[in-house]
């Protein structure tokens, strides 16, 4: 019992390490903070109001919401009984019997301030109303509708722009947790599964990785976060996808690729974290977006493949089974990439003395070479 606690400790440890080094998370939120930010440059989220409000969580968004229109109300329903005031109109004022009031029935601070919401939400219940004897007040209910409407239109606006954001297409796109490296079409490849859980299309989809992972230069500078492109494609190759089912990408690992150099026991031991970006437009909303996730070495399996999850039924129509969409089988794949290229002197052995069973011996077979 107390081991199993202790495996379980470890494990949740490990998971939240995992996170708190990981740039792009799994749904493609970044991991980074920005600190030392100078006064001005925090002033641009200001002038740039609209996106501010935007990207703010709906949270902050109904509270500003409702602040925005009760703070209004009250700040004019304030100028009505300073008018009313003015004029002589309140309570305590004893006003004669055959003075007209400003704003019929605004006797109280009360009434004031409901005058004002009856007045921006344009209710009108009809005892409270702008008599003709005070133009002040008959500019200030112009002034109220105009403000007023203009809140309207701003709430409206940022309500509809968070509703219609592209990233919340993007979550109905899901990647596999694990990428896998196997043969591929006789070469080894790099292999992620990628699908749209909507049956409408993503237009001209395009998708791209880029590794980062920390480098030395010669001359001695180090780089953190240095991005090294990756290359992903598909059978149908890797621009304008017809993205109607699951589709698997791959990233064919020669001598041109950051990959070609690890092998099966020294993988897990590098530091580098796979960023995989999907680009396309929505084809309902014709909006763009783009849908991030990314892998960590301790997420890349080598020597497994995908299960097909696609097939046809008795009636012609295709099916696909999401059941198998993240599930993988162990297959027979090289120890590394210059192995499964038979390159003579760069084999990667076995340093860990560890056996895995999803890996087999390859025998590949030389061409005969006629000696003159």
């Amino acid at each position: 019992m107390t081991r199993s606690l202790r495996e379980v400790v470890k494990e949740y440890m490990s998971e939240r390490r995992v996170h708190k080094y990981r740039l792009v998370t799994k749904d493609g939120r970044c991991n980074i903070e920005f600190g030392n930010v100078m006064h001005r440059n925090r002033f641009a989220y200001v002038l740039d109001i609209w996106t501010t409000f935007v990207e703010t969580r709906w949270r902050f968004v109904i509270l500003y919401f409702v602040a925005s229109f009760t703070l209004s109300w009250f700040i004019f329903g304030l100028l009505w009984y300073w008018i009313a005031r003015d004029h002589g109109d309140l309570k305590w004022q004893n006003p004669p019997e055959n003075n007209t009031a400003c704003v019929y029935s605004v006797n109280t601070l009360t009434y004031a301030f409901l005058f004002s919401l009856e007045t921006q939400a344009t209710i009108g219940y009809g005892n409270v109303y702008v008599t003709d004897v005070c133009p002040g007040a008959v500019a200030l209910i112009i002034i109220q509708s105009l403000i007023g409407t203009i809140i309207n239109c701003f709430w409206c606006g940022v309500v509809m722009a968070k509703i219609a954001l592209p990233k919340k297409r993007a979550k109905t796109i899901t990647f596999t947790d694990q990428a896998v490296i196997c043969p591929k079409k006789g070469t080894l490849c790099l292999q992620i599964r990628v699908a749209n859980l909507r049956k409408t299309l993503m237009i001209g989809s395009q998708i791209y990785g880029k590794l980062l992972r920390t480098t030395v230069t010669p001359e001695g500078e180090t780089i953190i976060l240095d991005q090294v492109s990756i290359d992903f494609m598909v059978d149908a190759g890797k621009d304008s996808l017809f993205f109607v089912c699951p589709f698997t990408l791959y990233h064919v690992i020669d001598k041109t690729s950051p990959f070609f150099d690890m092998a099966v026991d020294t993988l897990h031991q590098q530091e580098f974290e796979l960023v995989v970006f999907l680009d396309g437009t929505a084809e309902s909303t014709s909006s763009s977006c783009q849908v991030r996730t990314s892998y960590l070495p301790q997420e890349i399996m080598w020597g497994y493949d995908f299960l097909p999850i696609i097939s046809r039924s008795k009636e012609g129509k295709y099916r696909v089974d999401f059941s198998n969409f993240a599930k993988v089988v162990p297959v027979p794949t090289a120890h590394c990439a210059y192995c499964y290229h038979n390159e003579a002197g760069h084999h990667h052995h076995s340093i860990s003395g560890i056996d895995n069973q999803g890996f087999e011996v390859i025998d590949i077979e030389m061409p005969n070479v006629t000696k003159m």
